[in-house]
């Protein structure tokens, strides 16, 4: 599928650098999509106030979702941002908004992307450097013992209802990981996802099993994802992600695309401010410690974002000019 994104380094070395006061008048008001999930929750308060402060924007943010934010954009022209909008759901509908003009790509906000697949411990990994696969690790139920019985190892599924328990459900036959001693683990519910690996790193025992990034657990324990070889496309469609699939294959899974999206018209007469737009990208790792704060604080998305700007600054300033950064900073 043929792609219309601009590079960012491309991209900002087109726009205007200064940051004189006119340019920053120019801005106006911008509306900016918060999503209703923690990481778009925190990039969307970051630019609010990086936008707001650094920029003089009138910056403001309204309640957004993918496909809904994305709609109206496309035929509304509103909101002017969506900082995080996850691309792959959208297909050629997003090509063919920014080929209209409707639309503008900025940077992919996710340097890293969003990433799911299985995972261990760090400790597992590092005191067994030959696990780096996902063949390896089933090579070793002894190092993942099930819960109620030890003789047997566990892969910990997805939540329930989840779509990514048919596509584990079949990678876990894939592999044959029951004729090598494993069991798949329903684990009911994030939560219940969660509490396995805090069990497992209390008592600094081996865990296998899915999960995603970015993710405040990944911020909070130091995980391992696992190589399980290229996506394939065709045979995700066709099979992985079918219930049931009648002989599914060894499957990598697909990494996520996640970009910053303006309308045209915001382009237009915010040039200076998609300079920052067209720069500033996040690290899963950064990101994940950044969760892990919020959610250990039970912060709002607005505290983890003065958090993250007043603990990160080298990441942040990397994306603005000095005179940007000296509003920002006086304003924290």
């Amino acid at each position: 599928m043929k792609r219309h994104y601009l590079a960012p380094a491309v991209f900002a070395a087109g726009l205007m650098t200064g940051q004189n006061a006119s340019a920053v008048a120019e801005c106006g008001d911008v509306s900016i999509a918060s999503m209703n999930w923690s990481s778009a929750e925190v990039i969307a308060e970051v630019d609010k106030l990086v936008l707001g402060e650094g920029y003089g924007c009138n910056a403001m943010l309204v309640a957004g979702d993918t496909l809904p934010t994305f709609t109206s954009m496309a035929e509304k022209g509103e909101p002017d941002l969506a900082p995080e909008l996850w691309v792959n759901a959208l297909g050629e509908q997003l090509n063919t908004a920014v080929a209209n003009g409707k639309l503008v790509m900025a940077a992919e906000v996710l340097a890293d992307g969003g990433v799911e697949g299985w995972w261990i411990p760090r400790y597992v990994a590092d005191a067994h450097p030959d696990i780096r696969t996902a063949s390896d690790a089933l090579e070793h139920p002894e190092l993942f013992p099930a819960q109620d019985d030890e003789s047997r190892g566990a892969l910990h599924n997805c939540p329930s209802a989840w779509k990514c328990q048919v596509m584990n459900r079949n990678l876990f036959r894939a592999y044959r990981a029951e004729d090598k001693g494993f069991e798949l683990v329903d684990t009911g519910s994030a939560a219940g996802l969660d509490a396995s690996i805090a069990r497992a790193f209390e008592r600094k025992e081996g865990w296998l099993g899915y999960y995603w990034a970015p993710a405040a657990m990944l911020g909070r324990y130091e995980m391992v994802r696992l190589d399980m070889g290229e996506h394939d496309r065709r045979e995700w469609e066709t099979c992985t992600a079918v219930p049931d699939c009648a002989e599914p294959r060894i499957n990598g899974w697909a990494r996520d695309e996640a970009f910053s999206v303006v309308t045209s018209g915001f382009a237009d007469r915010a040039i200076v401010v998609m300079d920052y737009l067209g720069t500033r990208q996040w690290g899963n790792d950064t990101l994940n410690e950044v969760l892990a704060w919020m959610a250990a604080n039970q912060a709002t998305g607005s505290e983890a974002a003065r958090y993250f700007l007043e603990n990160y600054e080298q990441v942040w300033t990397e994306w603005v000019s000095p005179e940007v950064m000296g509003r920002v900073k006086a304003a924290l």
